[in-house]
């Protein structure tokens, strides 16, 4: 089978780079040229005529030349200005020599003397071939790095000590030469606390193209990372000198508390839901059934007529209204003086209420996955009673810039012993003796020095 010639891709690789082409600045690039070319050659005929002694002549070809050259200067040259990507020149560059290259300058500083010394030829053609392949890698690394701009798309939603899958964009405008060997990565005078931690590297972008690669983000803690600056770099050609480009951002973002389950959660989960459970069956008005006494129950669901006629306790048992209806409530205000700390609590304080924070964000989770009515309140944040996936990403959001706060008492207890009609789950660091009596009723508590 015949095969097929190279001529029709050389075809198409010559009509799209013509179709690339920026045609009117070529033409007025051109016409540029083409006028300046014309005043040197009236300014070659007025040197010519002032030598023959023809002032008049020379004048006036001297006249047209100069304003030959300054309608050039005036009209064509602002406009190839304006079609020139000079935004490329205010690049902050910066330039540190790597060990190869203090090798190889090492080899052109002996190459030099043994030159000099020894007046030999080749000696000089070998200096000057390795310090053209000198400046042959600072245009080349210089082409690679210009013209190139990049994005980092981030999803939605990030939780702490968890993956979170973005892409990096890295995009070549140049018009004419690819760029080989970029690095992307952080700012790396700015520490650890950064979005992109780990570099990732794009072996090769052609001209007017852009190359994405999934980039795999972990963040260790909730909060707020920001990222100021991120940095493009490149080796490229040969590695004797590291070029990079420092690109400005205000990227921001927030990552919620980890929702996986943790031993506090599976500690806390049952006893709450045995809470609920009994709250909403005593809040009940029709009769469900009368079943044996358990340890858990409440005397007065008791049924005395009941239990005298088969000889032991039986309690009554009531329809369940909605015990799907729950209010998480976070205090963020850490009593100074909570129960009998042992020493070197403040330093484990910080790591409470860390604990704290995640066990209130595995239960607004576990509560949308159920799809439980749900409401959320800390002293600053109120929601509204809906359901649990139509606000849990705002209750995470909230729990990922929660503070603590250092003061004796919580106005956010008092205001939650005024709602009886809903059970409540209130993470605090408040003594029980200073808990209002008619929340203990209604409300199921998880305190911060137990975790």
């Amino acid at each position: 089978m015949p095969r097929t010639p190279p001529f029709p891709t050389l075809s198409r690789w010559w009509s799209e780079w013509y179709e690339s082409l920026d045609k009117p600045g070529w033409r007025s690039f051109a016409m540029a040229m083409g006028l300046l070319a014309l005043g040197l050659l009236f300014a070659l005929y007025s040197a010519a005529a002032a030598g023959r002694g023809s002032i008049w002549e020379a004048s006036i070809a001297a006249g047209i030349a100069l304003l030959t050259s300054g309608w050039v200067a005036v009209r064509i040259v602002p406009t190839l200005a304006r079609r020139t990507p000079l935004r490329w020149l205010g690049y902050r560059i910066r330039y540190r020599l790597t060990t190869e290259g203090k090798v190889y300058l090492a080899g052109v500083l002996l190459i030099a003397l043994a030159a000099l010394n020894t007046g030999n030829n080749l000696l000089f053609v070998i200096l000057a071939t390795m310090i053209a392949g000198i400046l042959v890698s600072g245009i080349a690394s210089a082409v690679a790095l210009t013209g190139t701009e990049m994005q980092l798309d981030l999803p939605e939603h990030i939780f702490a000590e968890q993956p979170a899958l973005a892409g990096l964009e890295l995009a070549n405008e140049k018009h004419s030469f690819p760029s080989f060997s970029l690095r992307v990565s952080g700012d790396e005078t700015k520490g650890k606390s950064q979005v992109l931690a780990r570099p990732v590297y794009f072996p090769y972008i052609p001209r007017q193209r852009t190359a994405r690669q999934q980039v795999e983000l972990n963040f260790p803690r909730r909060g707020v990372y920001r990222q100021d600056a991120f940095q493009i770099s490149t080796k490229f050609p040969f590695g004797f000198l590291q070029k990079t480009r420092q690109v400005d951002t205000a990227l921001e973002v927030v990552v919620y508390p980890r929702v996986t389950p943790t031993e506090e959660f599976y500690e806390v989960l049952p006893l709450i839901s045995g809470e609920i459970e009994s709250f909403y069956r005593g809040r009940g008005h029709d009769l469900y059934s009368i079943r044996d006494y358990q340890t858990t129950d409440s005397a007065r669901f008791v049924d005395w007529k009941a239990s005298a006629k088969a000889n032991e306790l039986k309690v009554r048992e009531f329809t369940r209204e909605d015990e799907r209806r729950v209010m998480l409530a976070l205090d963020p205000y850490i009593h100074p003086g909570a129960p009998e700390e042992p020493p070197g609590r403040e330093a484990n304080i910080e790591e409470q209420f860390e604990r704290a924070v995640t066990l209130c964000a595995c239960l607004a989770w576990h509560f949308h996955e159920i799809d439980s009515e749900m409401q959320y309140r800390t002293e600053r944040v109120a929601t509204k009673m809906g359901p649990a996936g139509a606000i849990v990403y705002d209750v995470l959001r909230d729990l990922a810039f929660a503070q603590m706060k250092i003061a004796p008492h919580s106005r956010l207890l008092q205001d939650l012993a005024e709602e009886q009609d809903v059970f409540k789950i209130i993470l605090t660091s408040q003594p029980p003796g200073s808990i209002p009596t008619s929340l203990w009723t209604s409300s199921y508590f998880v305190f911060m020095q137990s975790l």
